[in-house]
């Protein structure tokens, strides 16, 4: 059967791509810590990176049940989206709360790929989650801001040109909530470091994700670069959440599907005491029960989509298919290594790397008991633990 978000088109096409970055490709990326250049280029050359453009602007204007399809194959076929998963969602805020100035000044670059907006400076090292907390300021100095403090976990700030920045414009003092004041500026990273406002400290991690600490020492930004209202930022950032709940969640079903595929096939083929290893439920009983899971976090997810593309809001929805893909996938993950027994942690079958990987999505971009704090106090209208 033809299923809604099938898209076999473009899924033929991602993996017909991915298969010029084989496993090999990604772990010498990975044991070098070095970012994936020639993937993403190739991802930008095809146009798959500006999906969610309109065409106005030079992109691809599709939906976001034929974006996720994207990330969801190129994660099924062994390769990993994370290093420029951004440039997909991030430009959203552009899109949405952007002035017609900005949005043709920027856009089209981004769509084409001469313009990478891939930094999303809000998380520090002080507020963690708590974006309202944060101490970043940007106080005006004629037609500027004047820009100090720092972020922490900002992915991808070296190989990005722009960062969308989330900062303090009104102290947190002079507001009635503590979510007002806030501001979203788009950065010229370019300009500032070699102004040496700007400094980019890379952060070393369990997985190759090119994250990194930002530093603004008087980093001067115009104020043409303000995105909507000042002090409304906080709504600005949120309004771009649900895409990229469900974008990442559909990175983890690709996932899953991998670890879940490469399970099944090495069951079958493996053998011990003279027949497969499959044949034992006690093997087969986690990848199925993997399989389980996967398919009814698929489900949710389509549900978001349908909710997203109609134009509601899915938040509820969005919320819970990032919930359940990034248990899914985890699942899957942990029955794949057990399949695989030894073989597992040996890196020529890339079953360890993509392991790691997928254990970050239990925590970022955000974390699975947020969610369910989320879940908790505006879905189920329990009171708040905080």
């Amino acid at each position: 059967m033809n299923y809604p978000h099938s898209h076999t088109e473009i899924r033929d096409g991602v993996k017909k791509l991915c298969q010029d970055f084989p496993g090999s490709y990604w772990r010498q990326c990975d044991r070098d810590q070095t970012y994936p250049a020639e993937f993403v280029q190739a991802l930008t050359a095809a146009g798959y990176l500006g999906a969610l453009i309109p065409e106005e602007f030079g992109g691809a204007a599709l939906s976001m049940s034929e974006a996720t399809a994207i990330l969801e194959e190129i994660h099924r076929n062994g390769c990993n989206a994370a290093a420029c998963h951004a440039q997909m969602y991030t430009m959203g805020t552009v899109l949405r709360h952007g002035n017609a100035a900005q949005k043709e000044q920027y856009l089209p670059g981004i769509a084409e790929g001469s313009i990478r907006l891939q930094a999303f400076g809000v998380t520090e090292p002080t507020s963690g989650t708590d974006t309202s907390a944060l101490r970043t300021t940007a106080k005006p100095d004629g037609d500027d801001y004047i820009v100090n403090g720092q972020k922490i976990w900002t992915s991808r700030a070296e190989h990005s040109d722009l960062m969308l920045l989330l900062c303090r414009t009104t102290p947190k003092e002079q507001v009635e909530k503590k979510t007002q004041g806030l501001s979203v500026l788009l950065v010229d990273m370019q300009a500032a470091l070699a102004a040496g406002s700007l400094s980019i400290r890379p952060i070393r991690t369990m997985m190759n994700h090119a994250t990194t600490e930002v530093f603004f020492d008087n980093m001067r930004v115009p104020k043409a670069n303000l995105i909507g209202e000042e002090g409304r930022g906080f709504r600005y950032i949120l309004s771009g959440m649900n895409a990229e709940r469900i974008l990442i969640a559909s990175e983890c079903i690709g996932d899953a599907k991998w670890f879940i595929e490469k399970s099944a096939a090495y069951a079958s083929d493996r053998s011990v005491f003279g027949r497969p290893i499959g044949q034992n439920q006690g093997v087969q009983f986690p990848i199925a029960r993997a399989y389980s899971q996967m398919r009814g976090a698929e489900l949710m997810l389509k549900e978001a989509i349908r909710l997203y593309d109609a134009g509601e809001n899915p938040g509820e929805e969005a919320n819970l298919a990032k919930l359940q893909a990034a248990d899914a996938s985890w699942a899957a993950a942990e029955a794949c290594v057990q399949t695989h027994g030894g073989f597992g942690f040996a890196e020529e079958y890339d079953v360890e790397r993509k392991f790691r990987e997928a254990r970050l999505y239990q925590v970022a971009p955000i974390s699975t008991n947020l969610i369910l704090s989320y879940l908790s106090e505006h879905v189920l209208r329990m009171p708040r633990s905080y």
